[in-house]
């Protein structure tokens, strides 16, 4: 049975290293084209094309695989089973018809809930106490088709997109292993997904990196947790934009009498010290434990507190 696998990011890659190991027919692997990256803009390729040529399989990238020449050639593989996991287009039609045994889909949340592009960070930013990975058959819709099988993973406070990413990408191609003989053999059953419990995880945009100090500093706490490793969170500090890495849990590290008397404003510096910057929120406040100023490298607050430039009493905004 010929396997066509489309994935792009490293979330992917467990889940085509696994229908290799369990020897599978993968024919062809489509992924994104190839970007440029850093400073110097060295075009780079995706992780799934890395892996890819890793195990000497033939590489597709088609700027957009709705164009009938990609559609011609993706049938060229003759896929009896598509297997996606965060490819990053929609599948038209054409190809949703095309392998017999179906487009199944390895997605990063328990749907019907965080349906697009960014439902692992999305988990984190609105606090969810668990999230997991659910395999699908595709339809025309965004992460609309039928339910094959979920599995549920816990989001702890120490968890971060990137740790999750792991987590998730790990647990997905478990998921996909058990249920791939019943895939192949055409004995999968799947349930309707219940419209009436949908969600939409967008994509993120800069508009979701900015900190609004008026927040809890719980909702802060997991505003940067949701961002990191990818973007981080900032605020202005001096008209510049100034980075959060990382922040104590505010359920462990308390807050001074400054931050709960109520007499500074939201966002005021209120101390720096070797546990680094106490920020009010607007419930108490934050402690801040990586930062970046512009310019600057992230560091340990503590290291950026004893330089001396940030001082109590400033309004972060």
């Amino acid at each position: 049975m010929n396997i066509v696998f489309m994935g792009t990011p490293e979330f992917a890659v467990p889940s085509l290293d696994m229908l290799i190991a369990e020897g599978y027919n993968v024919v062809g692997v489509v992924t994104q084209p190839d970007k440029p990256q850093g400073r110097k803009k060295v075009l780079t390729p995706t992780p799934v094309k890395a892996a890819a040529e890793r195990h000497g399989l033939p590489v597709f990238q088609p700027v957009k695989l709705r164009d009938p020449e990609s559609v011609a050639k993706l049938a060229e593989w003759k896929p009896d089973l598509i297997v996606t996991a965060a490819f990053g287009q929609i599948l038209p039609k054409a190809v949703l018809d095309m392998p017999v045994r179906g487009c199944v889909n390895v997605h990063g949340s328990l749907l019907p809930k965080y349906r697009g592009g960014a439902p692992i960070q999305r988990s984190i930013i609105n606090g969810e106490p668990v999230t997991g990975v659910t395999l699908m058959f595709m339809a025309e819709g965004l992460d609309t088709g039928d339910m094959i099988s979920r599995v549920e993973v816990p989001i702890t406070d120490e968890d971060t997109s990137g740790t999750m990413f792991v987590k998730l990408s790990d647990a997905g191609s478990k998921l996909l292993q058990a249920e791939m003989p019943r895939l192949i053999a055409g004995e999968t059953t799947a349930v309707p997904q219940d419209e009436a419990e949908a969600s939409y995880a967008r994509n993120l945009t800069r508009e979701d990196e900015k900190m609004d100090w008026t927040r809890s500093s719980r909702e802060l706490f997991n505003q940067i947790r949701g961002l990191v490793p990818f973007s981080g969170a900032f605020t202005m500090w001096d008209e510049q934009v100034f980075k959060v890495w990382a922040a104590a849990n505010p359920n462990q590290s308390g807050a001074s009498e400054a931050a709960t008397n109520g007499q500074a404003e939201p966002g005021t510096v209120l101390q720096l010290g070797a546990r680094g910057i106490e920020v009010r929120t607007g419930d108490g406040s934050l402690w801040l434990t990586e930062v970046q100023p512009a310019g600057k490298k992230a560091m340990k607050a503590a290291d950026f507190a004893r330089g001396g430039t940030l001082k109590p009493g400033t309004v972060l905004r």
